[in-house]
């Protein structure tokens, strides 16, 4: 097994990523679902995202998280 770096570390990677500065202003973040099950898993990161009263949808290859709790509406 490989030694990853520190900000690969399943808690610090999770940590960064929900408290980046689009996060903190009540943005949108978006990371590819294999990494986030790669990195920390599934149940981990669902259970962060909740913790913190964000959303989060599964589009594609891709998780993008609403770090907010204002209603999510699909335009076409």
């Amino acid at each position: 097994m490989t030694h990853l770096p520190d900000h690969l570390i399943p808690e610090i990677w999770l940590t960064q990523m929900l408290s980046s500065a689009e996060a903190q202003k009540g943005g949108v973040v978006k990371r590819q679902i294999r990494d986030v099950e790669r990195l920390v898993g599934y149940d981990a990161f669902i259970a962060e995202v909740h913790r913190r009263g964000f959303q989060v949808v599964r589009n594609g290859r891709h998780y993008v998280v609403f770090c907010n709790d204002l209603p999510i509406r699909r335009v076409r």
